[in-house]
């Protein structure tokens, strides 16, 4: 099933979210569907920490407007490069990118199962930068193996990235302008 047609309006979600530009309107849209989110920050492929703190701390403006419960994840970033090794000179949308999404969609899943929530979603799916249908089967993959559900909603679908754009900037939250990682900003420098 492509997208989940969820009914039961008494469920918690919890959201693993990139930033605060890419969570706003999966927020508010899992809200209007009748969700509790609870919104997980775990990104140690940010850097350098001056720009995880910028993004932490637009994420926690975002969750305090929406009223959201916030957990913000370690911020581990010797995880993610062993996590990545080996793949440092990969493109950008390459085997890097998908283990990292595995990486923290893992984590997420982890966390579901600490909670006793049966149901996660990311954000990174709003981005038109990055590949729906390969973060939906890792997010299945992962789900199946913990038991649990992916949520496996297309957020970028009626406007979405358009309309979390605007929440961010109705909230004046920081923009940045690459993905977070150190290789896709050495990229960007190159360029």
């Amino acid at each position: 099933m492509a997208d989940n047609q969820n009914t039961d309006y008494s469920k918690k979600i919890l959201l693993h979210a990139c930033c605060g530009i890419c969570s706003g309107y999966p927020i508010s849209l899992l809200k209007d569907m009748g969700y509790s989110v609870v919104v997980y920050f775990y990104n140690p492929n940010i850097y350098p920490q001056e720009e995880y703190q910028k993004r932490l701390d637009a994420e926690t403006k975002l969750c305090t407007h929406f009223g959201c419960n916030l957990i913000i994840g370690e911020y581990e970033t010797e995880v993610y490069y062993n996590f990545v090794a080996g793949l440092e000179n990969e493109p950008e949308k390459g085997l890097r990118c998908d283990k990292c999404f595995e990486l923290r969609l893992r984590k997420t899943a982890q966390k579901c199962v600490e909670l006793g929530i049966n149901e996660f979603t990311t954000s990174m799916v709003i981005s038109p930068h990055k590949n729906y249908e390969k973060l939906t089967k890792i997010g299945k993959d992962i789900a199946q193996e913990y038991n649990l559900q992916y949520f496996s909603l297309n957020f970028r679908k009626n406007d979405g990235f358009l309309k979390t754009n605007q929440i961010s900037k109705d909230l004046g939250l920081y923009r940045q302008n690459y993905c977070g990682c150190k290789f896709a900003l050495n990229k960007k420098a190159d360029k």
